[in-house]
């Protein structure tokens, strides 16, 4: 949530930055919201004068009836009645201007950062990186500019490399997507998913659980190494966890929620690690904090329809793993690059082509200021599939949460940054390592996965 202080001491550029993230009548909302904010200001002014005023009468009330000036005193009491109703009817107001304000202040994204390109969509994206990939003219151009904007990525130069490499599966066949390999290996039934729970809930069998399994522990592993505490959190969530993070209300509609408790399952675990912090103040030699958990995730994903949700592409439930950060200001940029870091060497050592995109303002997350998406190529469909966004929130999120620091240098008690990113979900990583490493033997496990999953091949 943005801060009144942000909104007062930068209007302008806060407005500017609603509009690059395409809310709909941003100054007359921030102007709003400072209207409310007057209005609470105007009351609490009123009270305050009242109550001075009642508190002078009160004192007086003794030295009249002293002086033997009763009617006097009477009158005075009952002044004295009349402002306390008064001061009642400034508390009405000032709460419900400061219940519709911060109502209204809950329903406004966060601003992005100044390097986040223009842009209304997906193909306003810019690719920043490249990686295990050889589309050697697409990597000359982000070496030259550092960035390639995805309206002006050359998707017929994708697909025939694909289609060179499809020459090299055995007998010159196509390459399979992997809902039919995982039916050929009996690694995934989705039918028995549909049976049992409903489209999008798949059911893995044998070497495609232990896939998963290996893949969670790989995944955490690296995790360990690099810094991140392990924490087991609840995979449901108060309301309260929800708004702090951002979810509610502005993806109420995606979250599978459990009425009669009125509890939230989580569609990612950065919901519950974040809201560990939630109404703390943490010492500054405590920061950065850097968790991480393996949790399912659920998400309703309505209106999801068509080829883009075949397979393991879009599921309502699935498993990721997600790590959290809690930074100060000054240090959250360089962790937001160490969690870039972090993705990518995960997406190397499993040797997957990938791409690094830095998200435009129109295609940005609600609550994120910056945001860089991880896709990798599934050779088989001829197409790139997102397996992580790794965020910076500034103090968007630390401000609904009452996230706060205390300085080293002066005690002063300030706001936290957040970060988070998947690390990584694992539909379409599976997805693509079926589809990129099918040999006429079987599937191939790449190396760094080998000691989890427990042998070279899915056969």
């Amino acid at each position: 949530m943005l801060t009144l202080k942000q909104i007062y001491d930068d209007k302008a550029r806060i407005i500017a930055g609603l509009e690059k993230k395409h809310f709909a009548g941003a100054a007359e909302v921030i102007d709003e919201v400072l209207r409310l904010d007057g209005e609470r200001k105007s009351a609490q002014q009123q009270k305050d004068a009242a109550a001075a005023e009642m508190n002078k009468i009160s004192k007086s009330i003794g030295q009249l009836m002293a002086q033997g000036k009763r009617e006097e005193a009477e009158a005075a009491k009952a002044q004295t009645g009349k402002l306390k109703d008064d001061l009642a009817i400034y508390d009405v107001r000032m709460k419900e201007a400061e219940e519709a304000q911060t109502k209204l202040l809950l329903t406004i994204p966060n601003v992005p950062y100044d390097i986040v390109p223009e842009g209304a969509s997906a193909e306003d994206n810019l690719a920043v990186t490249i990686g295990n990939w050889p589309n050697q003219p697409m990597i000359d151009a982000i070496a030259k500019n550092g960035a390639v904007a995805l309206r002006d990525w050359d998707t017929a130069t994708d697909e025939a490399i694909a289609d060179d490499r499809l020459t090299k599966c055995s007998g010159g066949e196509p390459l399979a997507p992997h809902w039919e390999l995982a039916k050929k290996y009996n690694l995934i039934d989705f039918d028995l998913g549909v049976k049992i729970s409903g489209a999008g809930f798949p059911v893995y069998i044998g070497q495609g659980a232990r896939l998963q399994r290996a893949l969670i522990n790989f995944f955490l592993a690296e995790a360990n190494k690099a810094g991140y505490t392990e924490i087991m959190p609840p995979t449901v969530v108060n309301a309260a966890s929800g708004y702090g993070t951002g979810q509610l209300p502005d993806k109420e509609g995606q979250m599978y929620h459990c009425e009669v408790d009125d509890l939230y399952l989580i569609p990612t675990a950065e919901v519950p690690l974040t809201n560990l912090y939630r109404d703390v103040i943490i010492d500054e030699k405590e920061l950065p904090i850097k968790n991480c958990a393996y949790t399912e995730c659920f998400r309703r994903e309505a209106g999801s329809y068509g080829k883009d949700v075949r397979g393991l592409n879009r599921l309502h439930e699935f498993s990721k793993i997600e790590i959290v950060r809690i930074d100060t200001p000054e240090h959250s940029d360089a962790s937001h690059k160490e969690m870039l870091a972090h993705v990518e060497g995960l997406l190397q050592k499993l040797e997957l082509p990938y791409r690094i995109l830095r998200l435009s303002g129109g295609d940005m997350s609600f609550t994120a200021a910056l945001c860089y998406d991880f896709e990798v190529y599934s050779e088989a469909q001829h197409r790139w599939l997102e397996v992580s966004s790794t965020s910076n929130f500034d103090t968007y999120q630390a401000n609904r949460l009452k996230c706060r620091y205390r300085r080293a240098e002066d005690k002063k008690v300030t706001l936290c940054h957040t970060l988070n990113g998947s690390a990584l979900a694992l539909p379409r990583i599976v997805a693509a390592l079926l589809e990129n490493n099918q040999t006429p033997e079987g599937i191939r496990i790449p190396a760094a996965l080998q000691p989890f999953f427990g042998d070279d091949m899915i056969r």
